[in-house]
């Protein structure tokens, strides 16, 4: 097996872990920080599935690690959204969670 596809693999996992998380807190709350969560962590899983088809050469048309591609800027895209959204919904909630 591949490392990078073994690394990418193991990210997913974790990525799901926290999706669910996520998930579960947002039937709970269902608050718009908690739908932050839960759109920041899809993204996530959007940029390990990417690394995942890159590295399983899957979708060639997207071509996959190259510069000003279709599939660098959506794992660029994704990975910024997702960086942003996911901890400004964990720390909104936390704080907001104290306070109640």
């Amino acid at each position: 097996m591949n490392a990078t596809l073994l690394k990418a693999l193991t990210a997913l996992v974790l990525i799901l872990v926290l999706f669910s998380w996520s998930v579960v807190s947002f039937i709970r709350r269902k608050t718009a920080f908690s739908f932050l969560q839960v759109f920041g962590a899809g993204c996530l899983i959007v940029v390990v599935l990417t690394h995942i088809f890159e590295t399983l050469h899957l979708f060639p048309f997207m071509q996959w690690g190259s510069p000003h591609s279709v599939g660098h800027y959506l794992d660029l895209t994704s990975a910024i959204v997702g960086l942003i959204l996911f901890p400004l919904g964990v720390l909104v909630q936390m704080l907001t969670k104290r306070h109640v």
